[in-house]
């Protein structure tokens, strides 16, 4: 009986838990849905194509990972969470080869998946400098989502431009 009544109240607490958290918990979903999809394709390029880009001025297979790395970073730093120490977000830009990028980029979504769930609900509305412009947390959430997916857009078209084909739609 005792086990019975724990059993509930564990599964009470969860539930309540996961529906104070409800928006959190969708958008980490969204987001590691788009991120899952972002590692793939960098995992199907070649070493040789991480340096292919659509034309001058425009960022590199590899300059597009590592641009999603820091903006994941840097979108969290805002939400009150500083990159882990061994981050140097000054150099993220000077890694280079295909399993240094994927590793900084998992590195990267771990970490931002981890803290999107550690925004307080009743702080979603608390306003925020994220420095191209002032939004709530909320908002600062949906971006790092948004983020992420326009990212992932861009990276199916490097790869269709490569010859690559998107893991998922084969």
């Amino acid at each position: 009986m005792k086990k019975s009544i724990f059993a509930l109240l564990f599964l009470t607490s969860t539930i309540t838990f996961a529906q104070d958290n409800l928006t959190q918990n969708t958008i980490k979903g969204v987001l590691e849905g788009n991120q899952a999809q972002v590692v793939s394709l960098a995992e199907a390029f070649s070493e040789e194509q991480y340096n292919w880009r659509p034309m001058e001025g425009v960022n590199s297979v590899g300059e597009a990972l590592m641009h999603v790395a820091g903006a994941n970073y840097f979108l969290a730093s805002k939400l009150g969470f500083a990159p882990p120490e061994d981050v140097d977000m000054m150099n993220l830009g000077k890694i280079t080869g295909k399993n240094n990028i994927i590793e900084a980029l998992k590195k990267s979504n771990e970490f931002v998946l981890d803290k999107i769930t550690k925004v307080e609900s009743d702080g979603l509305d608390e306003e925020v400098d994220f420095g191209f412009m002032k939004m709530n947390k909320l908002s600062g959430l949906l971006v790092i989502m948004e983020h992420n997916g326009e990212h992932k857009g861009q990276l199916i078209a490097y790869a269709r431009s490569n010859g690559v084909t998107p893991p998922w739609s084969k």
